[in-house]
């Protein structure tokens, strides 16, 4: 048998809180998630949308991610997430830099151009050379430039760790992140904060 309390607060836990669960009740261990419904769950969750991207051999690499965040201020940290099989990350790593650009709610294209698997996504696309060389694209809301500190192995994806060495604001027409929900594109609404 388990034990589960019948009431858990703040405060510590009595042991007469406990009561029995039978197993037929409890049995998570042997249920699967789905990845279906666990994509779809996940899909409830906004995020903003990024290309991270760096250059070499004289190439610009690059991919749309949305599993970007930050990690640390002391020292600057930042981190994203990459399928184990991506083709455009191993070269990253060789770089051993990336730049990350935010994107605007102006940049579906760009979102959609670097989602693709072997396509030229860099046709068409503007950009400059960050201070440790890697392309940031024009038009971005701001970019983050880093270098690589940690790769963790984690299921089918890696996260990557960047420490940040240069960033700016970049000079965009567009004032609103590109963000993704349930699915679809998003832009937040022009109203006053919750």
């Amino acid at each position: 048998m388990k034990w589960l309390p019948e009431s858990v607060g703040i405060r510590h836990l009595d042991m007469s809180e406990l009561r029995p669960v039978s197993p037929s009740t409890m049995s998570l261990s042997s249920m699967a998630i789905e990845p279906f419904s666990f994509r779809e769950a996940l899909g409830h969750y906004a995020s903003g949308i990024t290309v991270i991207a760096s250059h070499v051999d004289g190439e610009p690499i690059g991919f749309t991610c949305q599993s970007f965040y930050s990690v640390s201020m002391s020292p600057p940290l930042v981190s994203f997430s990459v399928m184990a099989n991506s083709a455009s990350y191993p070269k990253i790593r060789q770089a051993g830099r990336f730049v990350v650009n935010i994107l605007s709610d102006q940049q579906v294209g760009i979102s959609n151009q670097f989602s693709r698997r072997g396509a030229d996504k860099w046709r068409g696309v503007d950009w400059q050379e960050s201070p440790l060389g890697n392309p940031i694209i024009a038009g971005s809301l701001h970019w983050l430039d880093c270098e690589i500190y940690a790769e963790h192995a984690a299921g089918d994806h890696l996260i990557v760790i960047g420490e940040v060495k240069a960033l700016d604001l970049q000079e965009a027409a567009a004032t609103q992140p590109l963000l993704y929900f349930k699915g679809q594109y998003r832009n937040i609404a022009a109203r006053s904060a919750v």
